[in-house]
């Protein structure tokens, strides 16, 4: 079975993780060249070590490369400003593009929810890591009932958040919310991140606050029943390519109080009242192949990337 070369841009956490990701667990990836401007980075030398080429040239330096025309795929680790940069030299090249930045150039991918539908996209976008473990709720909400409003809280550990991170937080939330709208259903969305400094680090944790709709009278169970059966349904396609992605506790529904403001939380033009909250608690746990346990943020981000660029690599091979 022949395989899709692939490059990393980004010797950091995320890039040397997903080589790793790539060496132990893909089936229709092969690893080509790390990319880095940091000569001294570790996962430069790492890749070196690994018997991978790398440079520390960016990726006028992956241009130059002799691999450069057996490579498939690149995964972009960077940071929003230098995907743009890299997707512009890249792209006249046909070379597929992931991108685990928020630059939000191509479509949004959460692989539980809409996988298959870009498959033939340049480039795609893996959201965020809050996106990445709060949308599928919001969307296994919503294909039972209307979200008309949906609020993710990504709670991170301080250390698991690299220069990449602390530079592209208006991006986070800003593609996050949007993609809970795009791919999650929402009518309306918000995210807010927070870096945790607690020590010893703590383990990724997500809350989704979604504002739904339920009918009046005896419907109220069965579709309740309903809501809790889709999530957790979810939450287990999640886990197949997450392990550490979980519920911390049981799906919370609960009825909105008529006093309750909630209209200042809607999209303009909306002409009906949300009834219920539903609340689903979420912790994700790193694999640790590369980065500590508490890093389940980025755990999650390179699972995600590697499990599309999977089905991109044997939707390839099956076109052949």
């Amino acid at each position: 079975m022949s395989k899709t070369k692939v490059a990393v841009i980004g010797s950091g956490n995320i890039g040397t993780d997903l080589m790793i990701k790539i060496m132990r667990t893909a089936h229709h990836l092969e690893m080509g060249v790390m990319v880095g401007i940091d000569p001294a980075s570790d996962g430069l030398a790492r890749a070196a070590r690994l018997g991978f080429e790398t440079t520390a040239e960016g990726v006028d330096g992956l241009l130059k490369s002799p691999q450069i025309d057996e490579i498939g795929i690149v995964f972009d680790a960077t940071s929003a400003g230098a995907h743009r940069h890299n997707d512009e030299k890249l792209r006249p090249l046909g070379i597929r593009m992931i991108d685990l930045t928020p630059a939000a150039i191509g479509p949004y991918v959460i692989p539980a929810v809409n996988i298959d539908e870009h498959l033939g996209s340049p480039n795609v976008n893996m959201v965020t890591c809050g996106g990445q473990a709060t949308i599928p709720v919001v969307a296994a909400i919503s294909r039972v009932v209307p979200v008309a409003y949906a609020e993710i809280v990504a709670s991170i550990a301080s250390k698991s958040a690299g220069p990449g991170t602390r530079a592209n937080i208006d991006e986070f939330t800003e593609t996050t919310s949007a993609a809970i709208v795009e791919v999650g259903g929402a009518r309306r969305g918000k995210a807010i991140i927070i870096l945790n400094p607690a020590e010893p680090p703590l383990m990724m944790r997500d809350t989704v606050l979604a504002l739904v709709g339920l009918p009046e009278g005896e419907a109220d169970e069965p579709l309740e029943r309903q809501i809790t059966e889709s999530v957790g349904k979810m939450v287990a396609e999640v886990s197949a390519y997450v392990p550490g992605y979980r519920m911390v506790q049981d799906v919370q529904i609960t009825e909105i109080p008529a006093d309750q403001p909630v209209d200042t939380l809607l999209a303009d033009g909306a002409d009906t009242r949300p009834t219920h909250q539903v609340s689903v608690f979420l912790k994700v746990e790193g694999a640790g192949m590369y980065l500590p346990a508490y890093a389940g943020n980025l755990d999650i981000m390179t699972s995600a990337a590697v499990r599309m660029a999977e089905r991109i690599a044997a939707a390839k091979e099956t076109a052949k």
